[in-house]
């Protein structure tokens, strides 16, 4: 089954939502700089036209055979669509859709400038979009061609990006999170090192919200998105231990994970999660070597597609360390992990407004039930496009 066609669709649709959509963002590592500092969320986010609604405008990714079997993957940012476009394209044209390792393993020799980054999501998003068309031409699910089911349903815990940090309303959602069923939930602290001693309460305030919004029989994490440094994360951690946070997440920058994270999980008492930020095995493999982390969270539509995830995981098990992904795509999320041994991959996080955006084209969303994400058993990934939903689109080229 031959490739005759990789297709680029950006898709135009308007979202509805109560009031201001997103209400905060998270830290981010250029934030030590002031005039970054105080910069709104911007970057990939639908524009808002009035109080409750806002335009989104993404990518999909489709791949044609000559079988007339078409795989569907995505959504992409402009950037990523741009590097599938210029920088494989012509390479996947002709190829056996079904030879995932072989197409991996050329995209990846090609990239010597792009093991990492923009071209591996590219990368990644690709191998998704032929792991959709190998599951419909055996007319499966991908869990069933990756050994699975393991389960028909996943944990999931609630990831709250978007979200005010104002303390009651925290709280409040919080609060909602439990009784929606979710054992455990993840938020963004505001604060790191250029906020002080002042930003440290903050944070403290935060992490003492969410205990007592949740009580003392579910999990909450705290994600510094590589903002942190060495020595506070130490700090902090001496702070928050008392709260009983479930994980520190990636606490310093991606080229301090490994010697960084491994320092702070020696001198602090409280779990490090990190991984969202590498990518392929042997990036993977670093952090395991050095033990940076007692949780790791490759993004499968980042780290390489599930072709490479699952080498992650099965590398990860070897060291007796949990792979929890990263989750842009809960469909592949859920595929991978419906398809692996409960202690290797034991809970899927659900970013509860990014996926209300990552799932806004899809006919069938998938969204936890009582903490929990039952698995699809329709052919390939489970993805289907929703034309209801779609106000405009066209092609996007790149010759």
């Amino acid at each position: 089954m031959k490739i005759t066609a990789v297709r680029l669709r950006e898709v135009v649709g308007l979202l509805e939502h109560d009031g201001e959509f997103w209400e905060e963002r998270l830290i981010r590592p250029i934030d030590v700089y002031p005039e970054h500092k105080a910069e709104g969320p911007g970057g990939w986010l639908p524009t808002r036209i009035d109080e409750n609604h806002s335009r989104i405008t993404t990518v999909l990714v489709e791949i044609d055979t000559d079988e007339g079997i078409t795989g569907l993957g995505g959504p992409v940012p402009h950037d990523v669509a741009f590097a599938i476009a210029y920088n494989f394209r012509s390479l996947l044209i002709g190829e056996d859709a079904l030879a995932t390792e072989k197409l991996w393993d050329k995209m990846y020799r090609q990239s010597v400038h792009g093991r990492k980054g923009v071209e591996m999501l590219a990368i990644s998003a690709i191998d998704c979009v032929l792991w959709d068309i190998r599951g419909k031409y055996y007319n499966a699910p991908v869990h069933r061609l990756l050994g699975g089911p393991v389960r028909e349903s996943i944990p999931a815990y609630a990831s709250a990006l978007g979200f005010s940090l104002e303390l009651d309303k925290v709280a409040q959602r919080a609060k909602s999170f439990v009784d929606q069923g979710f054992r455990s939930t993840k938020w963004f602290p505001r604060y790191g090192p250029v906020d002080g001693r002042d930003g440290m309460a903050k944070n403290e305030a935060l992490a003492e919200t969410l205990r007592n919004a949740i009580g003392p029989d579910n999990d909450f994490m705290l994600d510094a998105w590589m903002s942190w440094s060495v020595p506070y994360t130490v700090a902090m951690a001496e702070r928050l231990e008392q709260y009983r946070p479930r994980w520190i997440e990636e606490p310093v920058m991606p080229d301090l994970m490994v010697e960084g994270c491994a320092e702070i999980r020696s001198r602090i008492n409280v779990p490090i999660a990190t991984g969202e930020h590498e990518y392929t095995r042997w990036g993977i493999k670093l952090l395991l070597d050095a033990g940076s982390a007692e949780v790791l969270q490759p993004d499968t539509y980042w780290a390489g597609g599930i072709t490479e995830t699952v080498k992650i995981c099965a590398l990860a098990s070897s060291y007796g360390v949990p792979v929890i992904p990263h989750g842009h795509s809960v469909h592949a999320n859920i595929q991978l992990s419906a398809a692996l041994p409960i202690p290797s991959v034991p809970l899927v996080e659900f970013l509860i407004k990014w996926q209300t955006l990552l799932q806004f084209f899809w006919k069938s969303p998938l969204w936890p039930v009582n903490g929990d994400v039952t698995v699809p058993t329709t052919p390939g990934m489970g993805i289907e496009v929703d034309p209801a939903k779609i106000e405009s689109e066209r092609e996007l080229t790149w010759a």
